[in-house]
């Protein structure tokens, strides 16, 4: 039975528990860990969260210092790295450092897993996140320019690209239970959605 490592933000943290067990007999699940200190507070980068694309290259980084290899390697960072200053309105991780992380990461990727699978950053409202966030700005402007980032880096090595973002914008305003994270139900749907596409992934491998 092959694993799947799940590197991503607290999207990926609270599908996680559904994911897990809706692949379980097709793959061992597994994640960055720290589920518990990550969960204190999904707004900061800790644990099981593995924050912006700066983080996750460094956590690869020393991954595959130690030897790290992975059968299958579910990759995810946007949101961390779109965080907006309210003061300066600097953006937290520039489109072309985001881009030069990519890279990277996209290279590590490919010599630490046998298979990688990217996916796209779920979607913001500038509505319901900047009103109810007291720590930094998000905006959807930003979401969408770094998918299309991310799109061209990964897709330029025929990396598959899993469509959370489109996929999770189907559930439309209701599936927000905060400023950015997602209901339950959602959260279930999510890895309804991404167990099916590693389902047709795996069964294609084979």
């Amino acid at each position: 039975m092959r694993s799947l490592f799940v590197i991503g933000d607290s999207i990926s943290i609270q599908y996680g528990p559904h994911l897990k067990w809706m692949v379980e007999g097709a793959y061992r699940y597994d994640r960055k860990r720290g589920e518990q200190e990550a969960l204190a507070d999904l707004d900061r980068p800790a644990g099981a969260n593995g924050g912006d694309s700066s983080l996750v290259l460094e956590y690869l980084q020393k991954e595959d210092e130690k030897g790290t290899r992975y059968d299958l390697l579910l990759l995810n960072c946007g949101l961390h790295d779109i965080k907006t200053d309210m003061s300066t309105r600097s953006i937290q991780i520039t489109a072309e450092q985001y881009r030069t992380n990519l890279e990277e990461i996209l290279a590590l990727s490919i010599r630490m897993a046998k298979e990688t699978v990217w996916v796209r950053t779920t979607d913001v409202v500038d509505r319901i996140h900047n009103e109810r966030s007291q720590l930094f700005f998000r905006y959807h402007r930003d979401v969408v320019a770094y998918n299309e980032i991310a799109d061209q880096v990964f897709g330029q090595r025929d990396v598959p690209i899993l469509d959370l973002y489109r996929f999770s914008r189907i559930f439309g305003e209701s599936a927000y239970n905060d400023h950015v994270h997602f209901t339950e139900e959602v959260r279930r749907l999510q890895a309804a959605y991404i167990a099916g596409f590693l389902d047709s992934h795996l069964k294609e491998g084979d």
